[in-house]
């Protein structure tokens, strides 16, 4: 009998421990998606001090265009932004965080951004500075959409 109550006792401190480290995990996973929101808030409405809450300081944009291998600071990536003016086309605008995943102190975040012209998937390195979370590091690709066809006349 005692060894069923220890079993017992044991099991439900293993539990307990489960469910903190995945209650844990669930609160930093929470922290992590604060500068991917900040991101996706600085996109819809063009104010760049969304994006300033978003990105480390000295992290970079790093992208390929005409093939070959490009960078740009944040600073230099917000400093294009209209600030508080939001896109013409916003209405049709859709932008999701798609998936995180963290690991310690360090996290990748995957975000979709599909305009009426162009989908942007973006790749998010997330690092967490002095107990926030940031933007490290910013990687795209760019797929341009077709303009849907004129409809045909049955003259």
């Amino acid at each position: 009998m005692k060894k069923y109550i220890f079993l017992f006792i044991l099991t439900g401190v293993i539990a307990m421990s489960y469910g903190y480290k995945v209650m844990a995990d669930e609160k930093e996973k929470a922290a992590a998606r604060i500068p991917l929101e900040n991101y996706l808030k600085g996109h819809e409405t063009g104010n760049a001090e969304f994006m300033k809450k978003a990105f480390y300081p000295e992290g970079k944009l790093i992208f390929v265009r005409d093939g070959k291998y490009t960078t740009r600071t944040f600073d230099e990536y917000i400093g294009g932004m209209k600030d508080g003016k939001p896109a013409a086309d916003e209405a049709q605008r859709k932008r999701w965080i798609e998936s995180l995943e963290i690991s310690g102190n360090a996290g990748v975040g995957k975000i979709i951004l599909d305009y009426p012209s162009v989908k942007f998937t973006d790749y998010m390195t997330l690092l967490k500075i002095d107990g926030e979370w940031k933007i490290v590091n910013k990687s795209f690709f760019a797929e341009p959409k077709q303009a849907p066809k004129p409809a045909e006349s049955k003259e």
